[in-house]
């Protein structure tokens, strides 16, 4: 229903976008103005704008893969668009109303087509540094220090991970690369927190190879899973999902795929790891996955473990933090929020979760939020990084 109310402004602002395009494009040179240049022009740019509308509509197969993935390349190159040109916008405005040039000048249509040509430059140069930059995956390292004793064991190697939606925009070879990574830390245990699927299990490009890449991680203890709001199956168009408010549950292949990637879902469930430390997994707080759509409240989860050892929670959102400090957790390890993935997504985002990226001690608690391997949208990451936290927790005798 949002997406619907939404698209006239969608609209309006492509239109806002295109009537710009060819001011600065004919303030140019001559040949713009060449009726089959604006032909031509016109029927790319259209294209380009239903792309997110025709690949809903098209049925499975490789011409929707083509489609989606060609939508999500416009959503990020559309989002720099329209803020580039606002920019050259309000600073022609400014340097009109100061009266530093005027449009009847006869050096106006140059000052619009050397602003046009920056604009351009910029765009271009954005979007290539973000479609670059979201294939790089980088190590983030950490240690923290938790007041238990834990018999034979001074510390564990942590590997977090969240976010990859699997889809099409990341596939088996962002997968590989991520895996190769992930061994190399040579972790005690690993954790993905939610997300793994990009809502549409159709979307993997080879499932049976990605499960086979996932089960190659190695980890002395296990890897275990919490699953996302985006490991639900249900239709996506322009971020905004579809089928009104039935229950939305985790896919049986999603499980499959799971399973056979060796990879433990827990679902408000807990672990005692080899008699010394709880590795607890949590329900989505917007997608539970299951027909009650609620999940167990901290206190519920931890009741009835034992506070003497170490206590692991693995969710997929970064809430309730001060609630499962006070239940003695010790370390949260969470996603969701991929630290904006996009400027200026990543100064916005600050705005809405107490730890929207990266490290925070709420009590005695150790917060980790990974801005995720993945992306949701649009196809590219800037001033984000695609990311693997490693964390070294540190056993010590309590004070």
């Amino acid at each position: 229903m949002v997406a619907v109310i939404l698209s006239p402004l969608y609209l309006l602002i492509c239109v806002y976008v295109w009537i710009k395009a060819m001011k600065w494009l004919q303030s140019c040179h001559g040949f713009f103005h060449n009726r089959w240049f604006k032909l031509i022009f016109n029927i790319v740019y259209i294209f380009f704008v239903v792309s997110p509308v025709v690949a809903f509509f098209l049925p499975e197969g490789h011409l929707q893969r083509l489609m989606k993935l060609i939508s999500n390349y416009w959503f990020g190159e559309f989002i720099y668009m329209v803020l580039f040109i606002a920019v050259a916008d309000l600073v022609l405005l400014v340097l009109h109303k100061t009266k530093v040039i005027k449009k009847k000048e006869d050096g106006y249509k140059r000052v619009l087509a050397v602003t046009g040509a920056i604009t351009f430059i910029a765009i271009v140069a954005m979007s290539t540094y973000g479609l670059i930059n979201a294939r790089i995956t980088k190590v983030k390292n950490y240690e923290v220090s938790v007041s238990k004793e834990v018999d034979g064991i001074d510390s564990l190697n942590v590997v977090l991970i969240a976010d990859t939606h699997l889809g099409y925009n990341i596939g088996c070879r962002m997968m590989e690369q991520m895996v190769e990574k992930v061994n190399a830390q040579n972790p005690d245990v690993v954790c993905f927190a939610g997300d793994m699927f990009d809502n549409e299990y159709s979307a993997l490009d080879d499932p049976e190879r990605l499960a086979e890449i996932l089960s190659g991680i190695k980890s002395k203890y296990g890897v275990y899973a919490v699953f996302g709001n985006h490991d639900v199956e249900e239709k996506i168009l322009a971020g905004f999902t579809f089928g009104g408010k039935k229950d939305k549950l985790n896919g049986e292949e999603m499980i499959d795929f799971m399973e056979k990637s060796n990879i433990e879902i827990l679902r408000d469930e807990t672990v005692l790891v080899d008699d010394s430390f709880y590795i607890v997994g949590r329900r989505d707080a917007e997608k539970p996955g299951n027909k009650e759509q609620e999940r167990l409240n901290p206190v519920e989860l931890t009741e009835n473990l034992d506070k003497t050892k170490p206590i692991i929670v693995i969710d997929h959102e970064p809430r309730q933090l001060e609630e499962l400090s006070h239940c003695g957790v010790d370390l949260d390890l969470c996603g969701h929020t991929h630290a904006g993935q996009i400027f200026p997504g990543n100064l916005t985002i600050k705005l809405m979760w107490d730890n929207a990226w990266g490290y925070l001690k709420e009590g005695d608690m150790h917060n980790f939020v990974t801005s995720g391997v993945g992306l949701f949208g649009p196809n590219m990451r800037t001033f984000t990084d695609s990311e693997i936290m490693q964390i070294t927790v540190d056993f010590e005798e309590a004070s």
